[in-house]
């Protein structure tokens, strides 16, 4: 779809549904692309619908790639807090004609994918916690 027809039609999606930010629409079209040309990759340049469990993956990685530890934070600003958000995202835009499903595609393909904290916070955590600070050598003990 043309960029001014994914324009106008979101508005009125954003019109229906205020739950998430513009923001997060775009990203999730953006994360669809990213997937598709992942798959396409994998599968020598073959076309093929996605899953909601391949976008799920796809949309972490490409997060991931593109915001690294401030994932979480954007993620959040746009009122997204776990996967369900994503496929009441991606069902917004089916609903609208911008996005197509097939007839096994249901919200249900976004429940349970994955905990937010684990996919966006703890990759950027220390593998190693780091031990306890010792006393500085100016504190006396009595």
């Amino acid at each position: 779809m043309q960029t001014q027809n994914f324009e106008a039609v979101l508005e009125r999606v954003l019109a229906h549904d205020r739950r998430f930010a513009r923001g997060a629409y775009e990203f999730v079209r953006e994360a669809l692309d990213y997937t598709q040309r992942a798959i396409s990759k994998v599968n020598q340049g073959r076309m093929r619908h996605i899953t909601g469990q391949e976008l799920l993956a796809g949309i972490r990685s490409y997060a991931l790639e593109q915001y690294g530890p401030m994932t979480l934070i954007l993620l959040n600003e746009w009122g997204v807090h776990r996967c369900e958000d994503f496929g009441d995202i991606v069902f917004n835009l089916v609903e609208h004609g911008l996005f197509s499903k097939t007839e096994n595609d249901s919200r249900a393909d976004f429940q349970g994918g994955y905990d937010f904290n684990e996919a966006f916070h703890k990759p950027f955590l220390p593998m190693h916690p780091r031990p306890p600070a010792s006393p500085s050598p100016s504190t006396k003990s009595a």
